[in-house]
């Protein structure tokens, strides 16, 4: 199995505080790319494994389950701690909802989750998935909403979504949906009012969930889906680490 050039996973070592970037639905770790040579700058450990059936082929994907993704954020974790004191779990898309979820299971210093989705919005389609899939094995992806076109260039993903993948990610969202009030780590969430892939309406819906009482809210402005590479870069990438030294020991 080939892993498409430049879409690897990566580490970074470093300092005491360990950051695990967790990639998004049908991406890479190199979406995560600039935010981990960003936190690596600041001294701390990173770590961005790929998720099960990711960055090969499509049909890998359609192999894959719910709990093979969360196996893969697992193995990341235990890298980490056997190289660190504390870990933060940062995730974009599902890779979000792989770091909520994960977070109500495993003691993370805190968690970071960018363009999450709460739901998957209402499609008649979707009860026939189980069905349709064996059919149709892929199904089309939205058009790019980047807002600097330039950040697209050379981003990775697959072209399509796998039908049977959606099937896991409504199982995977519906895992989180029931771990968010248990979570008690802080918690920072962040999303752009122009995510054309995720509606920025799902984000209060995951913060009026959370059980911590530390979580807080960060609205960007003029920006796609892939926040960790589109115009206001900069900002999520400042207020990541303020939030791990805020929060951090």
């Amino acid at each position: 199995m080939n892993i498409i050039p430049t879409a690897e996973p990566f580490y970074f070592p470093g300092g005491p505080t360990g950051c695990l970037l967790i990639h998004g639905f049908t991406g890479t770790p190199k979406e995560m790319l600039p935010l981990g040579e960003y936190l690596a700058e600041q001294g701390h450990t990173v770590l961005a494994p790929r998720l099960f059936g990711h960055a090969t082929r499509l049909e890998d994907m359609n192999r894959a389950r719910w709990e093979d993704w969360v196996a893969s954020v697992e193995d990341g974790w235990h890298i980490l701690e056997g190289a660190t004191d504390q870990i933060f779990v940062l995730g974009l898309s599902m890779g979000g909802v792989l770091s909520l979820y994960v977070s109500s299971q495993l003691p993370v210093a805190g968690t970071v989750a960018m363009s999450t989705p709460y739901e998957i919005p209402p499609d008649p389609r979707l009860r026939f998935l189980k069905v349709l899939w064996r059919f149709f094995r892929q199904a089309p992806k939205e058009e790019d909403d980047w807002q600097d076109p330039s950040a697209g260039i050379g981003h990775i993903s697959y072209p399509t979504y796998p039908t049977r993948g959606v099937i896991e990610l409504q199982k995977l969202m519906d895992e989180m949906r029931a771990a968010l009030p248990t979570l008690t780590q802080p918690v920072l969430l962040i999303h752009s009012r122009k995510d054309g892939g995720v509606s920025h309406h799902q984000m209060p819906k995951i913060h009026a969930q959370v059980g911590s009482a530390q979580k807080e809210m960060l609205w960007l402005e003029n920006s796609g889906h892939v926040i960790t590479r589109d115009a206001e870069k900069e900002r999520v990438f400042k207020a990541v680490e303020a939030f791990i030294q805020r929060v951090g020991k």
